[in-house]
């Protein structure tokens, strides 16, 4: 959605997934890589999850995958896990489901919807989830789910009672209009980006760019 102008995240591939991942190692040198698995590729047999989870890594040298937690897919989990490839859990709001649900929208509100991702989030860590992210769900909830399951939380709009957050890089430094309520801005990048184009394209019209110190000349003999 960010990188690709997708109204969702349900029409990313794996290639897609591969290519992405292949150029964030080239720039890792410490950080642990989670490679998402895209919608598709492990909803189904786990035998197909397997392959594409293990392609996934082999194609990228990402150390681990995430798959986001419905109600079939602990199973994969518990699968992928006992073959070697350890996974990463997502319940609350779950991106791709976005279509099911009827667009993004807050988790846990009432009891029923508090039950479901608690029981799911158990049902994660029991799978054998190095750890679970906890997106867009009330704030009791996150404490709870965090308080209920061994592995760490990490929540995106699921309150500090995560024990880590993340936030999307281009929202965190201000480069859309519009942020999610959860997001907070640390830069303006939009009105940076926006003042440098400006002045760019005055310097051109005003051809006073490219300048002297900008243009190559012939050697003098």
């Amino acid at each position: 959605m960010v990188v690709h102008g997708l109204p969702n995240t349900v029409g990313v591939t794996l290639e897609m997934m591969i290519l992405h991942g292949q150029a964030v190692m080239r720039g890792s040198r410490r950080a642990m890589v989670v490679i998402d698995m895209p919608f598709g590729s492990y909803e189904g047999p786990t035998e197909v999850a397997y392959a594409n989870a293990a392609r996934l890594m082999k194609e990228t040298g990402a150390q681990a995958v995430k798959v986001e937690s419905g109600q079939t897919v602990p199973e994969t989990i518990d699968y992928l896990v006992k073959r070697g490839i350890p996974v990463m859990g997502h319940v609350g709001l779950r991106p791709q489901a976005v279509l099911v649900d009827g667009g993004f929208k807050a988790k846990g509100r009432d009891e029923e919807g508090r039950a479901r991702i608690l029981a799911e989030a158990r049902a994660t860590a029991e799978a054998g989830a190095f750890a679970v992210v906890v997106e867009g769900v009330a704030e009791p909830l996150a404490r709870d789910i965090t308080a209920a399951i061994e592995p760490p939380t990490i929540g995106i709009g699921a309150s500090a009672g995560c024990d880590g957050q993340i936030l999307v890089t281009d929202d965190m430094l201000g480069l859309f209009d519009w942020t999610p309520r959860f997001v907070r801005r640390y830069a303006d990048l939009r009105g940076e980006i926006g003042r440098a184009a400006a002045g760019y394209a005055a310097d051109v019209k005003a051809r006073t760019f490219p300048g002297e110190a900008e243009t190559y000349f012939s050697k003098k003999s």
